[in-house]
């Protein structure tokens, strides 16, 4: 059975969250088909990774067809690529619809096989960390910013949520510095039997030697 646009969609969000070691961008914050506030570009999936020595976006582009992928490139943001979002960016694709020597210059490409396996042909994530900012590209950054802030405003009270989520960290720590203590006294009390157990031996070993 064919696969859907949508199908498609779903693997690239799961894709984007994809740790290093399984070929992926390891994003924390993967989502599809969002639209960022005005007329223009609406990724089909985008990824936000947020650790310090590696961040930035990820936009994958899912294609159904050959003729929807050669279509792709009259798009605005496709002739201008910094007015469009990504700092690096991917089609997938059903297998054997592109080639990737057909890539635009610094895409890479995810295939996806009939049986649902996803292969990473190119791209960022296929080199080693050193080479990986040759694959970056110029984007529209103001537009991804307010791409999240349209998400976010989706979600509700955020401050509400952010202020929780603040008082459930802290309650951890505190519980987890309470277990340091626990296991410390109980170590100290298990040290303190052991030497006890020593010195109620030692005068029995006496007494028999003696005897």
């Amino acid at each position: 059975m064919p696969f859907t646009h949508q199908d498609l969609c779903s693997l690239a969000v799961n894709w984007l969250q994809r740790a290093p070691g399984r070929s992926g961008p390891a994003c924390q914050v993967a989502f599809s088909e969002a639209k960022g506030g005005w007329n223009g570009e609406i990724p089909d999936a985008i990824g936000f990774r947020t650790a310090a020595e590696d961040e930035g976006s990820v936009v994958v582009e899912v294609k159904v067809s050959r003729s929807d992928y050669l279509a792709d490139r009259a798009k605005a943001h496709r002739q201008d690529g910094a007015a469009g979002m990504g700092l690096y960016r991917y089609f997938m694709v059903p297998e054997g619809i592109i080639a990737v020597h057909e890539l635009p210059p610094r895409w890479g490409l995810v295939e996806v096989t009939p049986k649902g396996i996803l292969r990473v042909l190119s791209g960022h994530v296929t080199v080693k960390r050193a080479e990986q900012p040759a694959w970056r590209h110029e984007r529209a950054i103001s537009r991804e910013w307010l791409l999240l802030a349209s998400m976010l405003s989706r979600v509700g009270n955020v401050e509400a949520m952010h202020t929780e989520l603040k008082r459930v960290k802290n309650e951890q720590a505190r519980l987890a510095r309470e277990l340091d203590a626990l296991r410390a006294r109980e170590r100290a009390n298990m040290l303190s039997r052991a030497v006890a157990g020593i010195d109620t031996a030692q005068p029995l070993i006496a007494r028999r030697k003696a005897a």
